[in-house]
């Protein structure tokens, strides 16, 4: 399992985010204070407060392509 601490500032970022993690098969999620919601799901992503860093656990120990990835498309949000 791999945890990392990332923040969206924008709304057009949560739409590429979904679609980069929506090409991976691992199973992920958002976890945001008390709530935890599928990282895959646009809707979800919305209802939590976007002000706030996200916790993101990606339930795979190798996903260094994913990571690079992340860090690609959000290199100022990644806390």
């Amino acid at each position: 399992m791999t945890k990392l601490q990332i923040r969206m500032r924008q709304v057009d970022q949560v739409k590429e985010f979904v679609d980069l993690l929506s090409k991976y098969p691992y199973e992920m999620d958002l976890v945001s204070g008390r709530y935890t919601i599928d990282a895959k799901s646009l809707l979800g992503i919305y209802s939590l407060d976007l002000s706030n860093p996200l916790t993101l656990v990606i339930y795979s120990d190798s996903c260094e392509e994913l990571l690079a990835q992340l860090h690609a498309l959000l290199p100022d949000c990644i806390v």
